[in-house]
């Protein structure tokens, strides 16, 4: 009696142990995912406000003027494209540096311009060079101006970051993947003379898996409602405890992420015990213990 007491007492113990460990791997997962997801968005946003001038010939005709920003539109990357009339040029520029420079001058030297919002790209620096040859050809069209250097940094300091961020998680998730693989073998192993006891007794390999696989269904489930508690927790914590941190918290973003951790908790946890089951399954019920 007292055995069969103490290995109930195991199998709970080993349960609790890999539920707990399967709701942290999914925790941690889903935290780091989450903070990619928003790091890849943010440096899209960061692409998006980009801003290059596309600047008209002084003496060009409006009709020129409207065809460009026509063209502008839609031309492939580019998201907006603001016209700035002259007057408004020279309003900027005396509210920026003071005093009536039209004045002194006697006329308005500024000309009329686009100001050309672009989409989030790969490479900004390919995009921008792009659409600089191409506005270049246009009647009316003196130059285009924006920050080579920003575009330059952009370009390739983006692009190495996104990267690193991919690799942490994948290297990440592997080591998680790993430590609750090896979990979920123990998890068996503390049930090895029952699997050993139901093939003496000839019962399929079906039979001795179905009351594993449920227990692993629920389990799953179970681990699946802790990691969505945490995640949900560090969410709350961290936009009251930063209030500046801008995080994407949509109602469908959210659905999709405790969605995940509740299809990845229990896609998991039954992957995993059916392929350890099956080693030990197959294996001679006498070596069972070495594994």
């Amino acid at each position: 009696m007292s055995s069969g007491k103490e290995l109930r007492r195991k199998v709970r113990g080993s349960y609790a142990i890999s539920t707990v460990s399967i709701a942290l791997v999914l925790f941690l997962v889903a935290s780091v995912g989450y903070i990619i997801w928003n790091l890849s968005k943010a440096t899209d946003n960061i692409k998006e406000r980009m801003t290059l001038y596309v600047m008209m010939e002084p003496t060009a005709e409006d009709a020129v003027v409207e065809e460009v920003g026509a063209k502008l539109l839609t031309t492939e990357g580019v998201r907006e494209a603001k016209f700035i009339s002259k007057s408004e040029a020279a309003a900027d520029f005396k509210n920026f540096a003071g005093g009536n420079f039209e004045e002194f001058l006697d006329y308005n030297p500024l000309p009329a311009s686009y100001e050309v919002r672009l989409v989030a790209s790969e490479s900004p620096k390919e995009l921008v060079a792009k659409i600089e040859s191409v506005a270049m050809e246009w009647e009316g069209v003196d130059e285009v101006i924006y920050q080579q250097g920003m575009v330059e940094s952009m370009d390739a300091n983006l692009g190495r970051f996104k990267l690193l961020l991919v690799v942490f998680g994948a290297v990440l998730l592997l080591i998680s993947l790993i430590l609750l693989k090896n979990t979920i073998r123990m998890s068996v192993f503390s049930r090895r003379e029952i699997i050993a006891t139901m093939k003496l007794v000839g019962a399929t390999k079906s039979f001795i898996k179905r009351p594993f696989i449920a227990s692993s269904f629920w389990m799953g489930l179970a681990a699946s409602a802790i990691a969505s508690a945490m995640f949900w927790a560090m969410i709350v914590a961290l936009s009251e405890g930063v209030p500046y941190l801008v995080l994407i918290s949509g109602g469908r973003v959210m659905a999709m992420m405790f969605g995940g951790i509740v299809v990845g908790g229990v896609a998991i946890s039954m992957l995993f015990t059916s392929l350890t089951l099956g080693k030990f399954i197959r294996m001679n019920s006498a070596k069972v213990h070495i594994y």
